[in-house]
C-alpha cells in the first residue's frame, strides 16, 4: 500500500496466481462479487449487486452488517471499462466524487498484479479504521480468488 493520504489518494497492490480475465470477471460479475465485496463483518447479497458494465453504467452494492443488519449502499458510475485490463468508477454521492481505478497487470507467469488506486478520498475514508476495513475486503478477495483457482 502506498499512502498519499494527505492528498486524498491511496494505492494498493496485490499479486494473484490467476489470469487477469478471471480477476476482471470477479470484480464485474454479481455472482462473484457477492462472495467477497465489503469488509469483514459484512455480506453483500447477490440481489444487492447491480453491474451495468459500460461507461456511464451503474455499479451498486448493498453491504449488510452481520452484527446489526444495518445496510451501506455504495453507488458508483463506470467511467472506463477496458476488459481485461482496467476498470474506473466514480462515487458521485461521496464527498468530492471519490474515484477508484483498478488495473489488472499480467505478469507473464500465470500471475496478475491488481493495482487499486483511489483518489478524492474524503478524510473519513482515510482514517486508520477505515483503511483497516478496506484491507480486510482485499483479503477477502484474495481468499476468494485462491479458492476459485485451487491455490493454498
Amino acid at each position: 500500500m502506498s499512502d498519499t493520504a494527505d492528498r486524498g489518494e491511496m494505492t494498493y497492490r496485490r499479486i494473484h496466481n490467476a489470469p487477469r480475465e478471471l480477476l476482471f470477471d470477479c470484480m464485474t460479475k454479481p455472482e462473484h462479487l457477492t462472495h467477497f465485496w465489503g469488509p469483514d463483518g459484512t455480506t453483500t447479497p447477490i440481489d444487492g449487486v447491480t453491474v451495468d458494465l459500460r461507461p456511464g453504467g451503474v455499479f451498486e452494492t448493498v453491504m449488510v452488517s452481520e452484527a446489526d443488519g444495518g445496510q451501506y449502499t455504495m453507488r458508483a458510475v463506470y467511467v472506463e471499462v477496458q476488459r481485461p485490463g482496467k476498470l474506473v468508477w466514480t462515487e458521485p454521492d461521496v464527498e468530492d466524487g471519490m474515484t477508484t481505478t483498478i488495473t489488472f497487470v499480467e505478469l507473464g507467469d500465470g500471475r496478475t498484479e491488481v493495482i487499486t488506486h483511489q483518489t478524492n478520498m474524503p478524510a473519513m475514508f482515510r482514517r486508520p479504521e477505515a483503511q483497516e476495513g478496506f484491507l480486510t475486503s482485499l483479503d477477502r478477495f484474495d481468499a476468494y480468488v485462491a479458492a476459485l483457482t485451487g491455490q493454498p
